[in-house]
């Protein structure tokens, strides 16, 4: 069973694997998460973000992370330090974690913005989970709340 926890205090157990995890596939935004953590710079603790933990039978899997767009022309936020680790994956944690991260960020603004340059497959990814391709911001893809 998946499970999401949302983390404010400290990194979660297990996030030194998945760090050895993230380098081994030359994914850096996991080494500059811990060393934001580290120094304070950001904790995801303001109104509107949230950085959450995936654990899959307690092992921790996975993490994303929502914060503030600050170069949106609108209120808006990123989802960003997103990675599941590799033995983790197709197993619709992903998924999972993506889906409530949006929803999240849909709650409070009608705009949401990643960058999926990091790998090959984030951008597919990120197309499934209903975003579009666009390059107007230092972003790749946004995902806007429907009117309806």
């Amino acid at each position: 069973m998946i499970q999401l926890i949302r983390i404010s205090d400290d990194l979660p157990d297990g996030f030194d694997a998945l760090l050895a995890d993230a380098a081994s596939e030359g994914v850096g935004h996991m080494a500059r998460l811990a060393e934001s953590w580290a120094s304070g710079g950001q904790r995801f603790d303001r109104d509107g973000e949230a950085l959450l933990a995936a654990l899959l039978a307690g092992d921790l899997a996975g993490v994303g992370g929502l914060s503030i767009e600050p170069a949106a022309a609108e209120p808006a936020r990123r989802v960003r330090r997103f990675y599941v680790r590799p033995a983790f994956r197709r197993q619709g944690l992903a998924r999972t974690l993506a889906s409530a991260l949006i929803q999240e960020a849909l709650d409070q603004v009608d705009l949401l913005t990643c960058n999926a340059a990091a790998s090959p497959a984030a951008a597919p990814f990120w197309q499934a989970q209903g975003f579009s391709p666009d390059t107007s911001g230092p972003w790749t893809h946004v995902l806007r709340r429907s009117r309806g």
